[in-house]
């Protein structure tokens, strides 16, 4: 082997494993580490410059941007949402509440965007578990794994299964269709979600905390101070106030004058002997603030929750998404109040409320906040922020109006794939176009859907695939892959391909995972005679099986804080989860797709 060619490999492997390392520690997020580990790769000659940036027109990318768009067009026209109403109504009993929450979300995931669809029926589980006196918890971790199970079935459920047909065309010159995927994830996705039905639920760990307002128990860090006739601040601009506050890091939420109360403050505002105060830190600091300044505390016969629920003003609570600016700030960073124009009166993670300096805690995917201002303020600064809310919306008129002609179009675009009329990316890139005639998806809004960290990592990513084979290191893995293991039956590398996969998907993004396995499956496949497409398919499967972590899956992540669950709760139900699904996986793998095909 020439010396250039092995040095080169090398390269790559050492670029791989740091692309891996800082993934697994998560400092940064992973579309930055992925375009870091780009840059490297063609500033060492492993990548040409001239394909750079050639993953952001794959194919594969444009498909997964384009089904974000449609997922966010369907969630947007409330066609989805007509479907959830019978939900609330079996609340009250639970093994049949959970059957109905997680196929729903497992059917939605076959033709829209998982995340969206778990962020669609999250806000509905939540509230009908609380009314009928249950934890989210018992639902939550089945809606999450219902979710990301559904999306096994077709090409689009899932960017793995996307990114599969692709690599497919490359090598082949036929990628795979639409439902090719629907016998062997179909078979997984029905067996895990009665697994999850019969025993899993059986094992999530419910604790006493649960996804409301009174989990907060704001009551603890929210006080009521009037102010006397003596203070400083009487006739003072509020923006004073504030700024003493602010030293102390604490916070005024809102001001009651003269029977009014003010939701989110004017900092020109001057304030008046008797005014009261909703303030927010701690006991030990606010007991020190009010004496200084003379601002006495108000006993209980004035209410903090009547007046955070004013008849202008009102309480909401948002999970902090991957896809957040909130991720891995403070609020005194962001300088939250004043420049979203609400209140931040409370944070929360695992079920566990903050309890110490709120100006200091950092974000993270998965917590639950807790907002404070006016309706029209609170939905513009959900969507600013990327946060999912935790209630239920009431169905617009005008979106509803829209549902009918939204599935319709849905429905064309995939019955052309799937008939074979056109493309997948041509069927949903009309579909794009159409909603936004129609005035499905204002124009101003189109690319609100798109995730687009995925899309970077995607882009940075099928490069950096593409090297694997160009530097011949595909060739050297599989090497040293078949030396250790090549005297193995078939079917025991299949089942180690696809166990390897669910592993390595439990910690990295899906996408990463499909990217990196796909070339290593089929070369293996290859060299032994074997048929490929059981190894791709094998692939797909286990990329998209993310069950023992919180961070291997967006939706695992995301139901952490509202469900109160921890760390070591997902390898609790995820590892019998996961034996089951190689279990049923292998089988059907085999009789699909013949090995010998």
């Amino acid at each position: 082997m020439p010396e250039a060619e092995t040095l080169a490999q090398l390269q790559l492997m050492f670029v791989l494993l740091g692309l891996l390392g800082l993934l697994v520690w998560g400092r940064w997020r992973y579309d930055v580490v992925a375009l870091g580990a780009l840059f490297t790769a063609t500033l060492l000659g492993l990548v040409p410059q001239s394909e750079l940036f050639s993953g952001f027109g794959n194919p594969a990318t444009i498909t997964v941007i384009l089904v974000l768009i449609v997922s966010f067009g369907l969630s947007r026209s409330g066609a989805v949402e007509f479907v959830t109403g019978a939900i609330e109504p079996l609340s009250s009993r639970p093994s049949l509440h959970i059957a109905v929450l997680s196929f729903i979300a497992a059917f939605l995931s076959m033709f829209m965007n998982n995340v969206g669809a778990l962020a669609l029926l999250m806000p509905i589980a939540i509230q009908s578990t609380n009314k009928a006196g249950r934890s989210p918890a018992t639902v939550l971790m089945p809606l999450s794994f219902g979710s990301i199970l559904g999306g096994l079935v077709t090409l689009i459920g899932t960017p793995p299964n996307i990114l599969i047909a692709n690599y497919r065309q490359e090598v082949v010159g036929e990628g795979f269709s639409m439902f090719d995927f629907a016998p062997v994830g179909g078979g997984v996705a029905l067996a895990g979600i009665l697994f999850m039905l019969l025993i899993g639920s059986r094992l999530v760990k419910v604790r006493k905390q649960a996804a409301d307002v009174e989990a907060f128990d704001i009551e603890r860090y929210l006080f009521e101070a009037k102010v006397s006739a003596d203070s400083e601040f009487v006739d003072q601009p509020i923006a004073a106030l504030k700024d003493a506050l602010a030293e102390g890091k604490m916070d005024l939420i809102t001001l009651q004058s003269r029977r009014q109360v003010t939701a989110v403050v004017n900092r020109h505002q001057l304030l008046r002997e008797n005014d009261i105060l909703v303030l927010q830190g701690s006991q030990e600091d606010i007991d020190a603030f009010t004496t200084e300044h003379n601002l006495p505390l108000v006993s209980a016969e004035n209410s903090t929750r009547e007046l955070l629920h004013s008849a202008d003003s009102q309480m909401l609570e948002v999970v902090v998404t991957a896809r957040s600016q909130l991720v891995g700030r403070t609020p005194a960073q962001m300088r939250f109040n004043r420049r979203f124009g609400v209140n931040l009166l409370a944070a929360s993670r695992s079920g566990t409320p903050h309890r110490s300096r709120l100006r200091d805690f950092e974000f993270r995917v998965g917590d639950v906040l807790l907002l404070h201002g006016e309706e029209d303020a609170l939905q513009e600064t959900v969507a600013k922020l990327a946060c999912y809310p935790l209630a239920t919306r009431a169905l617009n008129l005008k979106h509803g109006e829209n549902s009918l002609p939204a599935l319709l179009i849905f429905i064309a675009a995939i019955g052309s794939t799937a008939l074979g009329f056109i493309s997948i990316q041509l069927a949903l890139g009309i579909a794009t176009v159409a909603m936004v005639l129609r005035s499905i998806i204002p124009v101003r809004e189109l690319y609100e859907g798109v995730d687009w960290p995925v899309v970077v990592l995607l882009g940075a990513l099928i490069p950096l695939g593409t090297a694997l084979e160009t530097t011949g290191a595909t060739q050297v893995l599989v090497g040293g892959i078949l030396s250790v293991a090549g005297d193995f039956s078939p079917i025991v590398l299949l089942t180690l391909i696809l166990a390897v996969t669910m592993t390595v998907s439990d910690v990295l993004n899906n996408a990463a995972t499909a990217i990196l396995m796909a070339p290593i499956a089929y070369s293996i496949a290859t060299s032994l005679g074997l048929n490929p497409d059981t190894f791709l398919m094998a692939v797909a499967v286990g990329a998209s099986c993310a069950f023992l972590t919180p961070i291997g899956h967006q939706n695992n992540a995301l139901i952490m804080g509202p469900g109160g669950y921890e760390f070591g709760d997902y390898w609790r139900v995820g590892l019998p989860l996961e034996i089951v699904i190689v279990a049923v996986a292998v089988p059907l793998l085999l009789i699909v797709w013949p090995l010998a095909g």
